[in-house]
């Protein structure tokens, strides 16, 4: 650090501690949380690690120093994780006769505790969904005692069936031939399938919810949080993703019908709960969306937890973010063509 000023040295080593944390991030995908939970929580802050760095690199550039190239070396080697973050193409869609759309929606229970000042949530909802009109839906965080009825759709969700969790509804303009409820232990969460019937075709939907880490997305209530704690929270959280993933993998690998996977997995494209659940399936935002895709109303930072991914059997025509605040998430639709 020859010839930096004093505070020049105080950023750049900051900048070394945010280069070298987001270098270890690379290999988040391929650990397991069960076995290093503590680095696993990092997957989190990978957006943040990655923009940080950009910034880093910005700043010396302009200073015309050469420790702008810490950052841009972290960069370049971790190339497919910062287009995980930003689609630099734009957002299109192939117009054909035999598309159809998938939405998912984390609609967190209309607002009935009032997170939003606006009384009609519900209804906004409801207006929403019959505008874009996706011919499935799937909506996370749905409740038991306000459900909603949608025109011209075939209705399954758990508020009907014993046994069952609620929180969780999918709507289908085509026929739902079969349905189920994969409940994970020890937690509220769970994820619903239903089989639906677009001509001759036979399509597995799998709505999913993992588990929550609990977050305030209020940067000035993580400030008042304890670090220990909420560390210890995310690594827990981890550990039950972890397992609930391994449910929902071992449950697909049953089925030979043409899958779809959508929801809120509560965690981000840089996890190994990701990895694992997106496998060989394509993630439709990657294919054919824009920008940084976020899903998250997370203060400052872009956060993408919500998914629709589809198997090879699949054309990806279109992806979009709706920007409408309905919830703490943002909802998703994909547009889709079966190849064969």
């Amino acid at each position: 650090m020859k010839g930096l000023k004093f505070w020049d040295k105080i950023i750049f080593a900051i900048n070394s501690i945010v280069a070298f944390l987001l270098l270890i991030s690379f290999l988040l995908p391929y650990v397991p949380p069960k076995s290093f939970a503590t680095v696993s929580a990092l997957s989190l802050g990978v957006p943040i690690l990655i923009i940080l760095n950009i910034l880093f690199f910005v700043f010396w550039v302009l200073r015309i120093k050469k420790q702008l190239l810490l950052s841009l070396v972290v960069l370049i080697l971790g190339w497919n994780h910062v287009k995980a973050l930003y689609k630099f193409s734009s957002s299109y869609t192939n117009e054909d006769e035999n598309n159809f759309t998938v939405m998912s929606f984390n609609v967190r229970l209309f607002n009935q505790y009032n997170w939003i000042p606006n009384k009609t949530v519900r209804e906004d909802i409801i207006d929403f969904l019959e505008s874009e009109s996706p011919d499935i839906i799937c909506l996370q965080e749905y409740t038991r005692g306000l459900p909603i009825k949608l025109k011209g759709y075939h209705e399954f969700n758990a508020r009907y069936m014993k046994n069952i969790r609620p929180g969780m509804a999918m709507f289908s303009k085509f026929p739902i031939v079969n349905g189920g409820s994969l409940d994970f232990p020890d937690s509220y969460n769970n994820s619903l399938f239903m089989d639906v019937v677009k001509g001759k075709d036979t399509l597995r939907v799998y709505n999913v919810h993992l588990q929550s880490s609990g977050i305030n997305p209020d940067v000035e209530a993580l400030k008042n949080e304890p670090s220990s704690g909420l560390f210890s929270r995310i690594k827990s959280v981890f550990k039950k993703q972890q397992e609930q993933a391994e449910l929902l993998i071992k449950h697909r690998s049953k089925t030979d019908y043409k899958t779809i996977i959508t929801g809120d997995f509560n965690n981000t494209t840089h996890s190994y709960i990701y990895k694992e659940i997106k496998g060989d399936f394509v993630d439709t935002f990657e294919e054919a969306g824009n920008g940084f895709g976020r899903t998250f109303d997370f203060k400052f930072f872009p956060f993408r937890i919500d998914f629709i991914l589809v198997d090879d059997t699949f054309e990806v025509n279109g992806f979009e973010n709706y920007n409408v605040k309905l919830s703490d998430h943002y909802p998703i639709k994909a547009t889709l063509k079966l190849l064969y």
